[in-house]
């Protein structure tokens, strides 16, 4: 059942949330046909990207891009129907592959391990330019960036057209925080939260972002927060490791009827300010109303401005995204004071201020070192050294 829009504090962005999850009857006609149906294998971001449409998370999109829904995103960050989107969804396959397979029809999608788990109704191939796409949406076509390497090394043809997701299976790892939209809507409802804000995280929480999100908690109902557990770099933090962080930060230092803590199956992109838009859009589908954007949002390396993911917001017309991002600058801890805080805030020089980058945490922990009690919750730096030593 779905809930009436008077009653969600926020609609989906394009109005309506998508569900491409089949029926029974759907999903039994297209399992006859295993055998007669081209397959295309995904990799992990593909599987991502499928369940994500398929759950609604990505509406309006319903399946991946067609070329001027391409294009248009590529270009100036809108659909070929006006729609505000900052980010490619799209489903590479070689050029052979292409080639032997026929508009109209459908195509059977594999996972990476080869089971059947759901179709693609094509309705076109295209051809692309790599380096256009890495410039206009990762800002750089330095392979060394994350997500112009995975752009670099997919297939030359992208496939358009609706998909179907046979079934929603548990998370493997977090089947208690798998909460799609429709629920998370539905959980917002229920606690009668009209303003809720969203925080996107790959990494484990610290003092930083505690501090951001209680001071953005002052002005909403509620705190959503919403850690990605897709692929990641190999050198990001373990998902299971954030989680377990997350969840002792939730049980001792935040009120329990005020937060909610799920599970984002998307994958990274590492495309700052484009990919802080991203994230707002699909926080609002999951139902939030305000989405927090610190400093150096999704970000990689030195790609991109500190405050750019913030200033991105500037280039959308008033209400067009629909989410109110809530911007922040980059907090530390103040000797002076001896609190959490901002520039804005704190009286100190530089010298004064502790602030330590994740890189330098991981560092630490490495050599075995708990980072300090001004950075990170001691049982949270007990947690990572713990599984950084396991």
């Amino acid at each position: 059942m779905t809930l009436s829009h008077q009653k969600q504090a926020i609609a989906p962005h394009g109005g309506e949330l998508v569900n491409r999850i089949a029926t029974s009857a759907q999903k039994e006609e297209f399992l006859s046909k295993a055998d007669f149906l081209p397959r295309v294998q995904l990799d992990e971001r593909a599987v991502s990207d499928l369940e994500m449409i398929a759950i609604g998370g990505f509406s309006p999109l319903t399946g991946f891009m067609n070329q001027a829904d391409y294009n248009g995103v590529v270009e100036d960050m809108h659909l070929a129907n006006g729609t505000a989107w900052s980010i490619p969804v799209t489903l590479s396959v070689s050029a052979d592959v292409a080639a032997s397979l026929q508009e109209g029809s459908y195509v059977r999608l594999d996972n990476t391990a080869g089971k059947y788990i759901g179709v693609l109704h094509l309705t076109q191939k295209y051809k692309y330019d790599k380096k256009r796409e890495a410039i206009k949406v990762y800002r750089t076509d330095d392979e060394k960036h994350p997500g112009v390497k995975v752009l670099y090394s997919q297939d030359e043809v992208y496939l358009a057209g609706d998909v179907l997701l046979f079934q929603r299976d548990a998370h493997p790892l977090f089947p208690k925080y798998q909460i799609d939209p429709a629920a998370s809507r539905k959980m917002f409802a229920e606690k009668g939260w009209k303003t809720i804000v969203g925080f996107q995280t790959r990494n484990p929480i610290h003092r930083a972002h505690e501090y951001i999100q209680k001071c953005a908690m002052e002005t909403v109902d509620g705190l959503f927060l919403h850690p990605l557990v897709g692929a990641t770099k190999e050198d990001d933090i373990p998902a299971d490791v954030r989680m377990r962080c997350y969840e002792i930060l939730l049980e001792n230092h935040y009120p329990k009827d005020r937060v909610i803590l799920a599970i984002n199956p998307a994958a990274m992109r590492y495309a700052g300010p484009r990919e802080a838009i991203f994230h707002a859009l699909v926080r609002k589908n999951y139902g939030c109303t305000h989405f927090i954007v610190g400093r150096d949002h999704a970000g990689v390396g030195d790609y991109y401005g500190t405050y750019d993911a913030q200033y991105i917001f500037n280039e959308f017309a008033p209400g067009e995204l629909g989410i109110t991002p809530m911007m922040f600058e980059h907090a530390f801890y103040c000797l002076r004071t001896k609190q959490m805080a901002t520039t804005k805030t704190s009286p100190s020089t530089p010298e004064e201020r502790v602030h330590l980058s994740g890189t330098k945490v991981r560092e630490m922990l490495r050599r075995g070192e708990l980072p300090p009690p001004e950075f990170s919750r001691p049982e949270v730096a007990a947690e990572l050294a713990r599984a950084m030593h396991n």
